[in-house]
């Protein structure tokens, strides 16, 4: 997309992008729309195709890896490209806390509204505040050059 779209543009584009991922099958490390993807993959793809990212590959990473360490490694790789935020705001990423570290992620459409990747569900729209996601919010994400 172009480099000429204004941060609001920006934003917008990304929450339009994850939602026509909606339906894709969760597959852990997919990143092929309507193939297979997981929430990590999601992110890197979505905010590459609208331009506020560079193409970036994090994998491999074992799917448990959450629940055996306290590193915060899905966080600092969120860091690296975005900063903390109060008010979600379309577009923004939205982090949650599973196991021993944050280690799930979607994209707001409009808050509590949010897509993401869950096992055992695919790429969704849901509620950011119900459900399995209910207590495990640890905050939002603004792209640089969102704001």
């Amino acid at each position: 997309m172009g480099e000429c779209m204004s941060i609001q543009e920006k934003a917008q584009a990304a929450a339009a992008e994850a939602l026509t991922w909606v339906g894709t099958p969760y597959h852990h490390q997919g990143r092929l729309k309507g193939r297979g993807v997981d929430c990590g993959m999601l992110i890197c793809e979505v905010y590459y195709q609208v331009g506020l990212m560079p193409f970036i590959d994090p994998r491999p990473y074992p799917s448990d890896w959450h629940l055996h360490q306290d590193e915060q490694k899905y966080l600092e790789w969120v860091l690296k490209f975005a900063d903390k935020v109060d008010e979600p705001q379309p577009g923004d990423v939205v982090l949650y806390h599973f196991g021993k570290c944050i280690s799930h992620g979607g994209i707001v459409i409009q808050w509590p509204t949010i897509v993401h990747a869950y096992n055992g569900q695919g790429c969704i729209i849901a509620d950011g505040i119900k459900g399995r996601l209910c207590k495990r919010l640890a905050g939002f994400y603004r792209m640089r050059g969102m704001d």
